[in-house]
């Protein structure tokens, strides 16, 4: 287990809602590929406690730093994981809004690919299947859909935009999407613009940049924004092929 504690006399009430929200969240969401909840303990005159499941490989975040890259099967299976638990999430309508490596737990020190999505601090709910988000910008700027750093509302396909990043960064070494200011950055994102520098992606596979360029959209429509979702993802070529060729 892990202990996940809160000082009661550091936290404003919204602070406080959130956590609720979090913990509300991580009971209704029951997959192999997101981190468990096993108690809350709120009744304490001055923290409040979540106990969590250990995830003893950490952060994916530090593997990537580790490995420098992915090769292209270990990338695919961590996505296929990652996929399947951001499906879960949106089919109960929540959408996550903080998806990035630092939020992706190893089960384990020596397999690269199976994780666990993490910290729901920003996920919320849906009112309907078809509504969108009020306007806020939540998500950590570098991982941020188009839509949100443009403050425009938005719905589950932020969350899908977060994972072209993921897989960005995974298969080249670097993200899509660099700034010397935060400025510079979020103007970056807005474009949608990013380059596949063939120094790093030469070896990568065509339908893995695809899948790429599909997911890092910004066009829009009358109705939503046109990325890709989790459903059509998951059919993807590269996503069920059975063998990439070595890096």
């Amino acid at each position: 287990y892990a202990v996940k504690m809160l000082t009661k006399a550091k936290m404003e009430p919204e602070d406080e809602a959130n956590l609720l929200e979090e913990v509300n969240i991580l009971r209704e969401l029951k997959h192999p590929n997101i981190i468990s909840i096993y108690q809350f303990y709120c009744q304490e005159p001055d923290n409040y406690y979540v106990i969590i499941e250990y995830m003893q490989g950490g952060e994916l975040f530090d593997r990537i730093v580790k490995k420098q890259f992915y090769m292209e099967k270990e990338a695919r299976d961590l996505c296929k994981a990652l996929l399947g638990a951001i499906k879960c999430c949106h089919d109960r309508d929540i959408v996550h809004r903080d998806l990035k490596p630092e939020n992706l737990l190893l089960t384990s020190d020596v397999d690269d690919a199976n994780i666990k999505l993490a910290d729901f601090g920003f996920a919320t709910h849906l009112v309907s299947a078809r509504s969108v988000l009020a306007i806020l910008e939540c998500c950590t700027p570098a991982y941020a859909a188009p839509e949100i750093l443009r403050h425009k509302p938005y719905g589950t396909s932020v969350d899908m935009w977060s994972i072209g990043v993921i897989m960005y960064i995974l298969l080249g070494g670097y993200p899509p999407f660099k700034g010397e200011s935060r400025t510079r950055l979020s103007r970056k994102i807005r474009t949608g613009r990013f380059e596949v520098h063939n120094e790093y992606w030469g070896s990568i596979s065509s339908d893995a940049k695809d899948l790429i360029s599909e997911l890092l959209t910004v066009s829009v429509t009358k109705v939503r924004w046109s990325r890709m979702l989790e459903f059509k993802v998951i059919r993807a070529t590269w996503v069920k092929v059975s063998q990439t060729p070595a890096r």
